[in-house]
């Protein structure tokens, strides 16, 4: 029996398709097809069974009204226009279109040349394009209260599980691993705020993989923005909710990797599998000089323009429907100056930007900025409007170059230490508004970091040309793994010297899974292209005091204000009197002019105040940091808190089994080289 379609009862309005009790609605923008046809699959979507023509046009909008059709119904749409590249069309009949509103598919996304095969070849990419499944879903899920996302745990669902051995077979690298007390106690243990889970929407592999045998293991070649993969998370919506409320259960939030920059359909050579079927000229931006080039703003191959309104719309959908659907509390935003890139350049009063500050939804949730990309002006950290926080590539890089031992560094450690007012204190920003990072997804692992002095990207199979050439490592001696102990052991004093570094600045600290217990991709610094065992963590040699000092540290930044306050650190004296911080020398007194000039210094000392919460009350808490990069020890003369208070020596990176010690305050302290003390108040 045919399907009746009709613009009658049509809602343009919801793009996508909308179940109803009645029937389905469809909707679909494209400004230049000359018309949109819905296709219908048999229930194993196996078989194209119809052809219909959406009847209702709304402005750019396309629709029409299925009545009796059921919840599960597969389809797809197909357009038919002008296939005129060179001013930016590419309508293909050919090409099966799945829904950029699609909230479910019915199966992975696998490049095949037949998605890319010109109009004259007359390849039809029917049996190679996923279906969408209409299917309603609950919008009733409920994020935790706002806060700055504090620790946070940058997570690859696949890596994170695919290896653990008390995680069921069945889950091992899904979304719903998640749930599993194994890896929820793991991140407790450490101490862990926020989730940042890597990206879940469905993705293409690029072209160039499937020749090598590769595939990609990040996600960051998406297709459609809603729909989760199928891969991750076989159950859809369902999955990821079900893995949210177990970690908002142990009070951990979760944001989610979002890439809305560009899509996997890549240059003009690319597959044609979505946005390029249903508007190529709409949803992409061309070069102005030559409508048939795209701008690759992302390094990918296209660029969507996040200035026009249908964009902007699908965006805000997109990120409602996450929110809604399963509860997460914000998102991280990959390439994010595409998003406020208009014509002219960069504005921090785009399109989206105002969206996101409009929006019900989505205003009092986390935005985390990753703010650079390789278009013009693509480097904007600090540039960020409200509510964006941003990455930290600065704190990164300082904070390396300073363990590494480079010179004259000691100065922007300072900057970094104190929140880095110089990219985010104005506007009422606070350091809370950088997330400082040592080691990401894209690059050397914390482990390879101080074992690697280049890149070893052989594996991806491009001669080693791609990834950072520029990492600010070091080997310690002996390139790659090593079974000498003195090497080894210098690394993994290093490790825990920076790691302590982190957690002791101002601002929310961030690490990758893997990091705390001495993850190591043997040298890849652009692993994308390795869904194997060289980004799967590997359980079994975890490194379990590295964990426990990982905890450690979350423990005492939590339980110290001094060392974790919302506040940029100036020198200036608080409501009780004391300065909020004294930078120090070796024999107890401030840092001279002269010393931050000494191009030779890798020492640092520092003493930070924090108010008390009732200026009433108390003097507020001291604390004392001690960062020695030098190969030497150093002896140090504390500062002796007012009031008769001693200081308590509560870790010491060198040594991170030994305990809490009072301090003797009429003996010298010996730093260790390449370590970090942290004094307390007692």
């Amino acid at each position: 029996m045919a399907t009746l379609l009709t613009a009658e009862r049509g809602c343009p309005a919801e793009l996508g398709a909308s179940v109803t009790t009645d029937g389905v609605h469809f909707a679909v923008y494209s400004q230049n097809a000359d018309e949109v046809l819905l296709c219908l699959f048999d229930p194993h979507g196996t078989r194209e069974t119809e052809r219909l023509r959406l009847p209702g046009r709304e402005g750019h909008v396309r629709f029409g009204f299925a009545p009796g059709m059921r919840e599960g119904t597969r389809y797809a749409f197909r357009a038919r226009g002008p296939f005129d590249p060179a001013n930016g069309h590419r309508f293909d009949i050919s090409k099966l279109l799945v829904d950029p509103y699609a909230a479910r598919l019915d199966r992975p996304f696998v490049y095949r040349p037949e998605l890319a095969a010109p109009p004259s070849r007359g390849l039809d990419s029917g049996p190679f394009v996923p279906r969408a499944i209409a299917e309603r879903f609950d919008r009733d899920a409920t994020p935790l209260p706002f806060s700055a996302p504090g620790f946070t745990y940058e997570l690859l669902v696949r890596g994170f599980s695919q290896s653990h051995p008390n995680v069921p077979a069945r889950l091992r690298g899904t979304v719903a691993a998640l749930a599993e007390p194994p890896l929820l106690d793991h991140l407790t243990s450490l101490g862990v705020d926020t989730v940042e889970l890597m990206p879940l929407a469905a993705y293409l592999d690029e072209r160039h993989l499937s020749a090598l045998g590769l595939t990609n293991a990040w996600g960051y070649n998406p297709i459609t923005h809603m729909a989760p993969d199928p891969r991750l998370a076989p159950g859809g919506f369902a999955d990821v909710r079900r893995a949210v409320d177990a970690l908002h259960a142990r009070d951990i939030r979760v944001l989610l990797d979002v890439v809305l920059n560009h899509s996997g359909e890549s240059d003009e050579w690319g597959p044609t599998i979505c946005y390029r079927g249903l508007d190529n000229a709409v949803y992409y931006r061309h070069a102005e000089d030559d409508p048939g080039r795209l701008v690759n703003d992302t390094g990918t191959g296209n660029t969507f323009a996040a200035d026009r309104p249908v964009v902007v719309d699908l965006w805000r959908a997109s990120l409602r429907r996450w929110v809604e659907a399963t509860g997460v509390d914000g998102f991280r935003y990959d390439l994010a100056p595409v998003l406020g890139r208009l014509e002219t350049g960069f504005s921090r009063t785009a399109p989206f930007f105002s969206a996101i500050a409009e929006d019900d939804v989505l205003k009092d949730r986390i935005h985390v900025a990753e703010p650079w990309d390789i278009g013009p002006g693509g480097y904007q950290v600090g540039n960020f409007p409200p509510p964006f926080l941003e990455w930290q590539d600065r704190f990164r890089d300082d904070a390396r170059r300073f363990w590494r031992g480079d010179s004259g560094t000691v100065g922007a450690l300072a900057t970094r230490l104190s929140g880095s007012a110089d990219l985010f204190g104005t506007a009422g920003r606070r350091p809370s508004t950088g997330v400082n990072f040592l080691a990401a997804h894209d690059g050397f692992t914390l482990a390879d970091l101080v074992a690697h002095s280049t890149k070893h990207n052989e594996a991806n199979g491009e001669n080693n040309r791609d990834g950072h050439n520029d990492n600010h490592s070091w080997n310690n001696g002996v390139e790659g793994a090593s079974t000498d102990p003195a090497v080894r052991e210098a690394r993994g004093r290093d490790v825990r010297a920076l790691l302590a570094t982190l957690f002791v600045s101002r601002g929310n600290p961030m690490i990758t899974a893997g990091d705390e217990l001495g993850r190591t991709q043997k040298g890849n610094n652009n692993a994308y292209a390795q869904d194997n065992e060289i980004v799967w963590i590997d359980w079994r040699t975890a490194d379990r005091e590295l964990i426990a000092f990982v905890g450690r540290l979350a423990q005492l930044r939590r339980e110290h204000p001094a060392l974790s306050a919302d506040a940029f650190l100036t020198g200036e004296k608080t409501g009780s009197g004391r300065p909020d911080v004294l930078w120090l020398r070796e024999d107890g007194t401030e840092m001279t002019t002269g010393d931050w000039n000494d191009g030779t210094r890798h020492f640092l000392g520092l003493s930070f105040h924090a108010p008390p919460s009732d200026e009433r009350s108390g003097t507020g808490e001291q604390a004392v940091v001690y960062l020695n990069a030098g190969r030497n020890e150093v002896l140090v003369t504390p500062p002796v808190p007012p009031g008769g208070r001693g200081l308590v020596l509560e870790l010491r990176s060198d040594r991170p089994d030994a305990y809490p010690q009072p301090l003797d305050p009429t003996r010298p302290l010996p730093v260790a080289p390449r370590s970090v003390f942290v004094l307390v108040e007692r």
